[in-house]
């Protein structure tokens, strides 16, 4: 299947920096850029979990919120004789995980559009630092929101529709269980909308990449996402799951106390700057398999830092280099070099079609004696007029290349035009 995302030639994100070409590999410098600028990710990521905290209220209320209902409904009931009576319960505590969801998960999308800011500037500035081997200032991590936030907000809030319909339907289905429904259905609706979140999941990851790294409409957003998965869906899964490496770290530290302490560590350090910088580096390689990257070599970054006098004393060097060049090229040994004219003393016997030791140093003397007789003829006919005056001509040429600026000697702008002629 041919992928067409011609869309995204020209169209990069890089609105104050150059990429520049990577020295090790996109990966060896990736890790570089880790190692290297390790304070700057730590604070990267500081700046986003900022914004993420409101999200964390959010889930953390809803816990306290349930904790208190727990106190106030007589779960208890029923267990043994005595006043008052009250009636069944099953089922209570699903539903009250269904109202409970149904009101916190909803103002989890209010939560999202905060995170948004934090996730867009820090897609910025994360991609700056790879793409620039190191180089990030605070007005970055804004800059990305200017540039990126709207593009954020439209797959994290696309997700948590998804993730908000995973959550409900599984509540409901804890609900319908409990109550001794059938629950067949539940639990279909269940496993096809959690299939449906995790794809949606990908889906939306490669769209926040697009969106952040590339300016895009929205149709040529949603198009060139999914064509990009099509293009990489091993690929994509691997690296889904590897950069959400301090994810699983929290997952499985909600069973294992010392792993959960290591995950908290991890996330408030470097998790977020983790997930995206392994996310992007890869999506970005992706890009460059169909997109031809913009890239600026380490001398075109000297260069853009010299002063205009510093830049045309260079331009005069390479003027004189490809005067040199073209010297060279127009001297011809032919004329300027005596060359010692071909007789049967200059012919080597050849090797038949078998041959011995013998034959192979033969071959050798008779090149070695004929290498002396070319150089002998050189030595003695160097001085001819003929080669004298050829090699005199470019002599004087070559040597106007090298003429110091002087008082009484205005010096000549050199080119290749005005040395030749």
């Amino acid at each position: 299947m041919a992928i067409d995302v011609k869309s995204l030639q020209g169209n990069e994100i890089t609105d104050d920096y150059v990429r520049e070409a990577p020295a090790r590999g996109r990966w060896g410098e990736t890790w570089d850029t880790f190692k290297r600028s390790f304070g700057k990710i730590v604070l990267i990521n500081l700046f986003m979990i900022i914004f993420l905290l409101p999200s964390v209220v959010i889930l953390f209320l809803r816990s306290m919120y349930i904790a208190g209902l727990g106190m106030q409904y007589p779960f208890n009931s029923n267990t043994g004789i005595g006043y008052p009576a009250y009636p069944g319960m099953e089922g209570l505590t699903e539903s009250l995980y269904l109202s409970t969801d149904l009101l916190f998960y909803a103002a989890l999308f209010v939560g999202g559009l905060i995170a948004a800011v934090g996730i867009s500037g820090g897609a910025y500035s994360i991609r700056k630092l790879v793409n620039t081997h190191g180089k990030f200032k605070l007005k970055d991590f804004f800059h990305g929101v200017k540039v990126g936030y709207f593009n954020t907000v439209l797959p994290i809030t696309l997700f948590l529709m998804f993730f908000y319909s995973c959550v409900i339907v599984g509540d409901w289905k804890d609900l319908a269980i409990a109550r001794g429904s059938s629950a067949a259905g539940p639990v279909t609706a269940y496993v096809f909308v959690i299939i449906a979140t995790v794809i949606v999941g990908i889906y939306c990851a490669w769209l926040f990449a697009a969106g952040v790294s590339y300016r895009l409409k929205f149709g040529q957003l949603f198009k060139n996402a999914f064509m990009l998965i099509l293009a990489s869906p091993v690929h994509t899964l691997f690296f889904a799951g590897f950069a959400l490496i301090p994810v699983w770290l929290y997952l499985i530290g909600t069973v294992t106390f010392f792993v959960q302490i290591i995950a908290y560590v991890v996330l408030i350090l470097f998790g977020l700057s983790f997930i995206l910088l392994v996310w992007l580096t890869f999506t970005q390689w992706v890009f460059d398999l169909y997109v031809t990257p913009t890239l600026k070599a380490a001398e075109e970054e000297a260069k853009a830092k010299k002063s205009p006098k510093q830049l045309a004393e260079e331009q005069e060097e390479d003027d004189k280099r490809v005067a040199r060049e073209l010297l060279a090229a127009g001297k011809s040994e032919l004329i300027g070099k005596p060359i010692l004219p071909i007789d049967k003393e200059a012919v080597t016997a050849p090797l038949g079609k078998t041959y011995n030791r013998a034959d192979l140093n033969r071959v050798s003397e008779d090149k070695a004696k004929l290498g002396g007789r070319i150089a002998d003829y050189e030595k003695q006919h160097i001085n001819d007029p003929l080669y004298a005056e050829y090699n005199k001509l470019f002599a004087e040429r070559e040597k106007a290349l090298q003429q110091p600026e002087g008082k009484k000697n205005k010096k000549k702008k050199v080119s290749s035009d005005n040395l030749l002629k």
